[in-house]
C-alpha cells in the first residue's frame, strides 16, 4: 500500500495569520457555530433523520430525538443493558441509508456480561417507533469476543459501505492489545458485517483457519472515528498512546501494525512493542500526529456551502485540545491543517455532514451541545 505519511510539525498553514505546533490558526473566518440543542450529557453520535430531526446518543446510556427546533425529547425506550462507566456506554448511532422506508437505526455499545464483570462492543438494530419514543424489533446483530473486564478503549464507531454493509471500529481494550495482531479474536479490529448480521462472503478472511470471519482490517488500537471517503473508501482515525495518533485507510485483510510499530511512547515514556516506527507487513498511516490529539469523529466536506478551498477537506474533532481540525488533501497527502472551533476549547466528540450540506458537531461535555456551522 503505497501511502505518504505527513506529520503535523511539516505543515504548511495557508489562510492563516499564525502557525502554533504546525497548525494553522485563526482559520475560522469562512464559518460560525451555532447552537441547535444543549444540555445534552457526554453527547457521543449524532445521525440525521427526515424533517430535520436528528438523534443524539449520551454516553451515560440514553438516546435521544431532537427536534428541527432544537427541542430535546424525553429518552428514548427499548434499549438493551449497557456497561456504563469510563469510555464506556452508549456511543456510536447511525441511520439506515432506507430510514425514511424502514425506520431503522443502527446503534453501538458497550455490552455486560451476565455476571457484570465484564463487557465487549456490540453492535444492535432497531427500528424507531412511529411516534418517536421507542424503539422495537431490537436484535444484537454483532458482539465482540472476547469480554473484557475494562472500562477503556470500545472504539465503536459505525459506518454504511456502498454496498449496504457495516464497518464497526473495535478498541484493544487496553490490557489487551497483543490481541491487536492476533486474529482469532476482535480486539483491536475492524470487523465488516451485513445488516441481518451474516458476514459478507469476500471478508479477506472468510474460509481460513483460526481466524474471524468478520474480520476486515486488524492491528488496530482504538478507533473513534471512521467515514466513507467521496470514492467510497473507508477511513478511520485512532488513537495512539503517549504521541502516534493516525489516519489509516483500512484495506482488506491488511495489518496496522499496533502495538509492533508506533509513533507514539508510553505513558510517561518507554518504547511500546517493538520501538520502531516500521515494519515489512505492515501498514504506514495515512497520516500521524505528535503530540496526540486524542482524534474522534471525523467526516469529509463533499458541500460547496463553505465556498472556495473547503469542498473535499476532511474534518476531525479533537478531544485532547478541544478543536475542530480542517484537514487539506492533496496527491494522497495531508499538506495543510486548520484549528477551527478553538477558542471554546470544548471536546469535539463527533463531527458530520448534514442533508443541508453543514457540518455539525457534539462536543462531549457534561453540559454538551450539539452545534450547527453556518458559513460566514
Amino acid at each position: 500500500m503505497n501511502l505518504q505519511i505527513q506529520p503535523s510539525f511539516s505543515l504548511v498553514c495557508r489562510f492563516a495569520a499564525v502557525a502554533v505546533l504546525g497548525f494553522c490558526v485563526n482559520a475560522t473566518a469562512q464559518m460560525r457555530p451555532e447552537t441547535v440543542a444543549a444540555g445534552l450529557e457526554n453527547p457521543w453520535g449524532v445521525a440525521f433523520l427526515p424533517g430535520g430531526r436528528f438523534v443524539v446518543t449520551e454516553r451515560p446510556g440514553r438516546l435521544r430525538l431532537i427536534g428541527a427546533d432544537g427541542k430535546i425529547g424525553a429518552p428514548i425506550a427499548g434499549l438493551p443493558p449497557i456497561a456504563t462507566g469510563g469510555q464506556g456506554g452508549l456511543l456510536d448511532v447511525l441511520a439506515d441509508s432506507g430510514f425514511e422506508k424502514n425506520r431503522t437505526l443502527y446503534f453501538c455499545f458497550s455490552e455486560p456480561d451476565a455476571g457484570g464483570s465484564a463487557n465487549s462492543t456490540a453492535l444492535a438494530r432497531a427500528n424507531l417507533s412511529a411516534d418517536g419514543t421507542k424503539l422495537e424489533d431490537l436484535k444484537i446483530i454483532f458482539s465482540q469476543q472476547p469480554k473484557v473486564a475494562s472500562r477503556n478503549h470500545f472504539g465503536c464507531r459505525i459506518v454504511e459501505a456502498r454496498d449496504g454493509t457495516l464497518f464497526l471500529t473495535l478498541g484493544d481494550r487496553f490490557s489487551r492489545k497483543e490481541d491487536a495482531q492476533k486474529l482469532d479474536n476482535h480486539l483491536g479490529k475492524i470487523v465488516r458485517i451485513g445488516k441481518d448480521s451474516a458476514v459478507p462472503k469476500d471478508n479477506p478472511f472468510v474460509g481460513k483457519a483460526g481466524a474471524l470471519p468478520e474480520i476486515w482490517s486488524y492491528g488496530h488500537r482504538n478507533g473513534q472515528g471512521a467515514t466513507l471517503a467521496p470514492d467510497g473508501r473507508l477511513w478511520m482515525t485512532e488513537h495512539g498512546p503517549q504521541g502516534g495518533d493516525e489516519i489509516n485507510i483500512p484495506q482488506a485483510g491488511r495489518n496496522y501494525g499496533w502495538p509492533v510499530i508506533t509513533y507514539g511512547e508510553n505513558y510517561g515514556g518507554g518504547k511500546i512493542g517493538d520501538g520502531i516506527t516500521a515494519k515489512d507487513g505492515m501498514e504506514q498511516p495515512l497520516h500521524y500526529w505528535v503530540p496526540s490529539i486524542a482524534p474522534s469523529g471525523m467526516a469529509f466536506l463533499t458541500s460547496d456551502r463553505y465556498g472556495a478551498g473547503w469542498k473535499g477537506n476532511l474534518f476531525v474533532g479533537s478531544l485532547k485540545f478541544g478543536y475542530l481540525d480542517r484537514i487539506e488533501l492533496k496527491g494522497g497527502k495531508v499538506v495543510a491543517e486548520h484549528k477551527l472551533l478553538a477558542e471554546g476549547r470544548a471536546r469535539i466528540r463527533d463531527v458530520k455532514q448534514g442533508p443541508d450540506g453543514l457540518l455539525y458537531v457534539l462536543t462531549d461535555e457534561a453540559d454538551g451541545k450539539l452545534l450547527r456551522l453556518r458559513p460566514n
